[in-house]
């Protein structure tokens, strides 16, 4: 990875930004969810923050890949961070209560939504075909390392700068990424000629995902795993408190075995030489976090569902690479836009429906038998 980064200065550059980025965005997610819970006391405040911010602009993900597709994609990713941070910027400054501080926060995710799939397709631009899964990796470990680096920054920060100062870090965040992501090389709309509608080309890039069998497969791959094993998230706090009866710090154990289990596959990839067949790669990254999750449930202690946890990390980071490589080698420079676009906009809803159903099995622990409470029907 050090050696492609070292050799590869248009790729530092969106590395660089990526990782940059991520960590103000995960500073910025902390403090707000703090503000919501300090000011409101109510954790379906909290939880309506979360939808905000994932589910609903995950809904438009195919139309935010059509931009990345009829658009430069350098003017799409620089613009999308200076939208970022101007709005991050207003919220600090404004702070509303939360039903107006909804409306930043969905606008702001927004156009996350469309930097997200421009700088995806970016990347065979800028990186040669041999050194993509190793370029992949390396956006993973810039992505998800700043994120578990963000909530303990942010207990650092927040005692010092306050809710409006640690808002105000993460709009300069966004801001120094823009000014990385302005010294790329121009990258022109793939293909040539006359561009049908915005929502005739989103249309195409719809059918194409479904008419391309490997694509579909990627897709509905994904959307089943994370759909059936998202529920992890909610999870995890039930089973480390109620069925495996340890305190709060575990639950931070369970959470954080999975980021260092990211962490660890993707460096594993980013350092490999070999030639990984990708497909094969992400089946095993299918089976592994699958299996990951299904061997927590029968965990019987916190030690023993932090190791399983860990693997399931490695498993996510597999299917990660795999996915993203696949897909930039396929599918043609001209639909890369709208194919990321609709895969991370179905992994949005995947996770959001996974949510709901962990909520929707979880009844509770039952009234005078505490010891009796556990996680119904999530694994």
């Amino acid at each position: 990875m050090l050696r492609l980064l070292g050799a590869n200065a248009p790729f530092r550059l969106l590395w660089s930004a990526r990782a940059v980025s991520y960590l103000g965005d995960s500073l910025g997610l902390v403090a707000l969810m703090l503000h919501v819970a300090d000011t409101t006391g109510r954790a379906l405040a909290v939880a309506l923050l979360l939808l905000v911010g994932d589910f609903a602009p995950a809904l438009l993900g195919p139309l935010a890949g059509t931009l990345a597709d009829r658009l430069d994609r350098k003017r799409v990713m620089v613009g999308c961070e200076l939208v970022q941070g101007v709005l991050v910027a207003a919220t600090a400054l404004w702070l509303p209560p939360v039903p107006w501080l909804l409306v930043p926060v969905w606008l702001r995710a927004l156009a996350g939504q469309v930097f997200q799939p421009a700088s995806r397709a970016a990347v065979p631009a800028l990186v040669s075909d041999p050194d993509l899964e190793r370029a992949n990796a390396a956006i993973g470990i810039a992505t998800n390392g700043v994120e578990t680096l963000g909530p303990l920054s942010a207990a650092l920060l927040l005692p010092v700068l306050d809710v409006r100062g640690v808002l105000l870090l993460d709009a300069a965040t966004f801001l120094v990424s823009a000014a990385l992501l302005g010294l790329l090389p121009g990258m022109p709309r793939p293909g040539s000629g006359r561009q049908a509608r915005f929502l005739a080309d989103t249309g195409a890039g719809l059918r194409y995902l479904w008419g391309e069998p490997t694509v579909r497969a990627v897709a509905l791959g994904y959307f089943g795993v994370v759909a059936c094993n998202g529920v992890d998230d909610v999870a995890l706090v039930f089973l480390a408190i109620d069925t495996l009866g340890a305190g709060g710090s575990a639950v931070g154990l369970l959470l954080a075995a999975v980021g260092i289990g990211l962490l660890a596959g993707y460096a594993l990839l980013a350092r490999t030489r070999a030639r990984v067949p990708m497909v094969a790669l992400l089946l095993v990254g299918f089976a592994i976090s699958s299996a990951g999750n299904l061997l927590t449930g029968l965990a019987a202690a916190v030690a023993a569902a932090f190791l399983v946890q860990a693997v399931r990390g490695l498993g996510i980071a597999g299917m990660d690479v795999a996915a993203n490589t696949v897909l930039q080698r396929i599918v043609p420079p001209a639909l890369l836009g709208r194919v990321f676009g609709s895969l991370y906009g179905a992994i949005g809803v995947a996770a959001a429906l996974a949510y709901l159903l962990a909520g929707c099995c979880w009844t509770g622990p039952r009234r005078g038998s505490p010891s009796s409470s556990r996680v119904q029907g999530a694994f």
